[in-house]
Parts: structure tokens; C-alpha cells; sequence
């Protein structure tokens, strides 16, 4: 599913994970999902050129990647409802992502 909504860029993983300010990799560690440390790293380079390598570029990409994630789980508790017909259970109970 997440192939219909994202397009992953190729590249090694590893070396875009160590190349991202610590703040940015810590989210990335506690993404509900593969956060394809690649693509953050392009992200990375884009909010760098819009604000500079400041702790406001990294708070804007941080917040923009709380945003990824919820557009995923909302795309998966869609999903999930139509194929099962009942509410998914974390959205049932309302409790967070478990990280």
C-alpha cells in the first residue's frame, strides 16, 4: 500500500541515516513505519534550502514526517475497514502508535 502512495528513491539507506541531524534521525528511529531514510534525506536537503541548517528546518521536517505517518494510518485504517468492515482497533480504543 505504501507503494501507491510514496515513491521510494533509490539509494543506501544506511549512509542517508547517518548523514541526518540527530533530531531527524531520532524520529526517523521511532517512525511507525519504514520512514526510507533515503527519501528523508532528500526531504532533508529541501527544507535545508528553504530555512538553512537550523533547528527550524529540522522542526519543520520532523512535523512534516508526523504528517506522512498519519496520511499512512489513515490510508491503512481505510483499508483495513473496508476489507474487515469494523474500525481499526487502535483507532477503536484511541491509543497512539506503539514506537
Amino acid at each position: 500500500m505504501r507503494h501507491e502512495m510514496w515513491r521510494r528513491y533509490a539509494g543506501d539507506d544506511w549512509a542517508a541515516f547517518d548523514a541526518l541531524p540527530a533530531a531527524i534521525r531520532k524520529r526517523v528511529a521511532e517512525h511507525a513505519y519504514d520512514a526510507w531514510s533515503v527519501n528523508v534525506m532528500m526531504l532533508w536537503h529541501h527544507y535545508k534550502r528553504m530555512y538553512g541548517r537550523t533547528t527550524r528546518a529540522e522542526r519543520a521536517l520532523i512535523r512534516y514526517l508526523d504528517y506522512c505517518e498519519r496520511l499512512e494510518r489513515k490510508a491503512f485504517a481505510s483499508r483495513y475497514s473496508a476489507a474487515y468492515g469494523t474500525v481499526l482497533p487502535h483507532d477503536a480504543a484511541c491509543v497512539p502508535v506503539l514506537r
